[in-house]
């Protein structure tokens, strides 16, 4: 498949024109407002990540590469030793902007490695390597989510009602998305899915993007509150379960938004396949199970005050307020990968897609 960059330039995250900026849809804004944002100062990255500007696993990745690119960029010197230095001192501040997806750490560290690869360049070389690196990221992603999207869609058929937790779609990756790439590649190809969205509390992410997405491409998405996912499958409308994932431990555990536990659990209760579906850069094998995954806690605000005119709890009641949840293997009937389905034992399956 051949990436263009009028594929690149319609995705949520891309490079300017021009080369000095990331350019960003703003998914805090959405769906009411589709606002662009153009950064390139390590302050500003850092917040876009941290406040959700941007998010999504494979989105942040990209996100990533570009941003390293971006700094090479407008940092101003000659001398190779200097701003190798920079970098990794920034790529080491960009890296703990979300400490769970593994796909941040991931993309930085590979554009660093094209730094140490190449200790002998000057300054325009190093520029050039990145750019390359950063385009070859994206392009790689676009590449994983059609073909996440072709194997995710060979496990349902015309008609199945799909539900999904979070957000995984373009805004969150690239192409088509992952957990509802299949979906979206469906439709291209005259194959009509129903898809059930949970709201995602406490940020909304099913009711703000996920259902944004799929009504504007014309899928028949239903809206519910994540407390309904139990009604709607005793009544026999979810034929699977598709959701993303931020980090895929060694053995099949993984994390994704808080709440994806739950919908495995009922999943499992009511017979019906429950798949995590993402690239192979959210596989993280030298992180042996979900136990050793660090959850990010957010300011507990987003569950008393961020969507209401006035506070629903008072002042001083305690918030929990973890962004992730993880999902033991155990209730997981496939990881969809770019590379296959990859079905249990995961322990000794994952191992193979790195083979």
């Amino acid at each position: 498949m051949t990436v263009s960059e009028a594929d690149r330039n319609s995705c949520s995250v891309h490079l300017s024109e021009d080369g000095r900026s990331v350019v960003i849809l703003d998914q805090t804004k959405l769906p009411n407002r589709q606002e662009w944002l153009s950064l390139y100062r390590i302050d500003e990255l850092c917040a876009a990540i941290k406040s959700l500007a941007v998010r999504g696993a494979p989105a942040i990745g990209i996100f990533a590469g570009y941003a390293v690119y971006v700094l090479a960029v407008r940092k101003e010197t000659e001398d190779p030793d200097a701003l190798r230095a920079y970098l990794e001192a920034e790529g080491e501040t960009l890296s703990r902007a979300r400490p769970t997806a593994v796909n941040l750490s991931w993309a930085v560290s590979r554009m660093l490695r094209a730094l140490r690869d190449n200790p002998g360049a000057d300054v325009s070389r190093i520029r050039s390597l990145l750019r390359e690196e950063a385009l070859a990221i994206h392009d790689e992603d676009i590449r994983m989510c059609t073909r996440i999207s072709e194997y995710g869609l060979s496990l349902v058929k015309p008609g199945d009602g799909i539900l999904t937790h979070c957000n995984a779609g373009p805004l969150a990756t690239s192409k088509y998305g992952t957990a509802i790439g299949p979906v979206l590649l469906g439709k291209e190809r005259g194959i009509d899915l129903k898809v059930f969205s949970d709201e995602t509390r406490p940020l909304l992410q099913g009711a703000r993007l996920t259902s944004y997405e799929l009504q504007r491409a014309g899928v028949d998405v239903t809206l519910i509150c994540d407390n309904m996912a139990s009604i709607v499958m005793k009544n026999g409308w979810v034929q699977a379960c598709f959701v993303g994932c931020d980090r895929i431990a060694a053995n099949g555990d993984f994390a994704n938004k808080i709440g994806t536990s739950g919908v495995a659990i009922l999943a499992r209760h009511y017979g019906i396949p429950f798949y995590t579906l993402g690239p192979t850069s959210t596989i993280d094998m030298n992180c042996p199970t979900g136990d050793d995954i660090r959850i990010e806690q957010r300011d507990p605000e987003e569950i008393k005050t961020m969507w209401y005119r006035e506070p629903m709890a008072l002042p001083e009641v305690k918030c929990y307020n973890p962004a992730f949840d993880v999902t033991d293997h155990e209730l997981v009937t496939a990881i969809v990968t770019d590379r296959g389905i990859v079905y249990p034992p995961f322990d000794v399956n994952l191992q193979k897609l790195f083979a």
